[in-house]
């Protein structure tokens, strides 16, 4: 088991230094911004969406700084969601909502779902550090909620 806690951790750091998805995007349906009033985390994310028969997440771009952990989260999150349709995005989202709430006992098919954002596991057993995994995640939910709301005629 430390071996794969290990493999999590270097996961999460790489993450952290090599941050997919970072950069606004200039071209974008929604966007939100979130902070973690606890710790000061903060992060602009900006959403495109592929308007299609079945909607999904074209692209997402985002600025943001704080922690390694929120920083990583926003980048596995950023792998994951890319390409998805808006329908698996909001299953995605409520999977990592319960894994971050479960305290470590997550059920292991369900994290095999969230792919290698299932490495930010072990943060569920720190709660003041589970809302620093979920800022992305609430970002990007409230980003495409107003992608869902604005006419992309306007934009």
């Amino acid at each position: 088991m430390a071996d794969l806690e290990q493999l999590y951790q270097q996961v999460i750091m790489d993450h952290a230094r090599s941050r997919h998805g970072s950069g606004l995007l200039e071209d974008w349906d929604g966007e939100s911004v979130q902070v973690n009033p606890t710790c000061g985390d903060q992060v602009r994310l900006r959403v495109r969406l592929d308007r299609t028969a079945a909607p999904r997440v074209a692209a997402i771009g985002w600025e943001g700084q704080g922690c390694s952990i929120s920083m990583a989260s926003l980048s596995l999150m950023h792998d994951l969601a890319v390409g998805r349709t808006l329908a698996e995005v909001d299953e995605l989202n409520e999977l990592f909502l319960e894994m971050m709430h479960t305290r470590g006992g997550f059920d292991e098919d369900k994290a095999d779902r969230l792919e290698d954002a299932a490495a930010l596991e072990g943060v569920s057993r720190f709660p003041a550090r589970v809302k620093c995994a979920l800022l992305g995640w609430m970002a990007l939910r409230a980003a495409i909620a107003h992608a869902l709301v604005t006419d992309p005629e306007d934009s």
